[in-house]
């Protein structure tokens, strides 16, 4: 993660289902339930509730981000409202938290980047709603994951390993989530010593996601890893050659088809290192993926795309330029 630009959240777009499907059946049952006595109201919850947590491709499959933009927020208020009604309904939980989460990262955190070259109070007003909308994500995965496991919550905070060891396999998800929500929230809050204290319980919750299901969604995990392996504060070893295979691994397991990859590479990696070889190869090579050839990751991959061709605009205002030559006493070039 880096500061203002919270490269977590690079892995918040990705390949699988980035966004619930609206489900137009759903919402007519949804205006059913205004009519209807409690028991049948109780079985139509359930039913949308399973279907937006399906998700599908009507979102990720879309080639018009913006479109989309305006659309998911419809989307996600109406999980919240089923959510009132079904609380500990696990799975939409854990569709709430990415839901969030992605929205976040890609409607707001994103734009905010871009406007601030010349808008800086509304870069802040939409990092400041990015930031919210991650930590909205991140309560409803803590929901999720105390619904299987009563007292999670309580004992992530006084230890986050122990809290950790008592999920399974079929958490995996919720665990992604959370802590990439997480993460991404702290990313935008370096100046919040309370959040940025919670780093051990992101360390925590993404290590034990990789343990119990390290191919996740094409490899999303790694790619939080590339970026949260150069910031985290319980490695002690070598972090560029575990942030490389990290980053090998996430492409191994996209077929070399996940943009995400190269920027949180770009980013978390080259940049910092004050490589701009590195970065303007992998920012290229995020453009070199055709968006069609998987149409389920297509809405992620335009997204994370934009994002790579805004970082090449701004290059030179992210590496100092070289130095010229040293001139021999004579004024002649050696």
């Amino acid at each position: 993660m880096r500061p203002g630009h919270g490269s977590a959240g690079v892995s918040a777009v990705r390949s699988a289902g980035p966004f619930p499907a609206p489900a137009w059946a759903g919402v007519l049952a949804a205006l059913v339930l205004t009519v209807t006595g409690c028991s049948v109201s109780s079985i139509a919850v359930d039913r949308l509730g399973n279907a937006l947590a399906a998700g599908g491709t009507t979102y990720s499959a879309d080639d018009d981000p913006q479109f989309v933009a305006q659309a998911v927020p419809f989307s996600l208020k109406l999980m919240e409202s089923l959510l009132a009604e079904r609380p500990r309904h696990r799975e939409l939980l854990q569709a709430a938290a990415a839901g969030f989460t992605q929205y976040g990262y890609a409607f707001l955190q994103l734009p905010a980047d871009e406007v601030a070259v010349l808008e800086l109070q509304q870069a802040e007003d939409l990092r400041g709603r990015a930031r919210r909308m991650y930590l909205r994500a991140h309560e409803y995965g803590l929901r999720g994951l105390e619904v299987g496991h009563p007292g999670f919550r309580a004992l992530l905070t006084v230890s986050p390993p122990a809290a950790a060891a008592l999920t399974t396999g079929e958490d995996a998800g919720l665990l992604y989530w959370t802590a990439a929500s997480l993460a991404a929230a702290i990313g935008l809050a370096k100046d919040d010593p309370a959040l940025v204290g919670d780093l051990p319980k992101v360390q925590a919750l993404v290590d034990r996601a990789l343990q119990l299901e390290e191919s996740f969604d094409d490899g999303a995990i790694h790619v939080l890893l590339i970026s949260f392996t150069m910031a985290r504060p319980d490695l002690t070893g070598p972090r560029l050659e575990v942030a490389a295979q990290h980053y090998a691994r996430a492409l191994e397991l996209s077929q070399s088809g996940n943009a995400g990859a190269h920027v949180a590479w770009a980013e978390a990696v080259c940049e910092p290192g004050g490589d701009r070889q590195c970065f303007e190869a992998a920012l290229h090579a995020a453009l070199a993926i055709d968006a069609d050839a998987r149409p389920a990751c297509r809405l992620a991959n335009l997204v994370m795309q934009r994002r790579a061709s805004f970082l090449l605009q701004q290059i030179d205002r992210r590496f100092l330029p070289a130095l010229p030559a040293a001139s021999s006493a004579n004024g002649v070039q050696p």
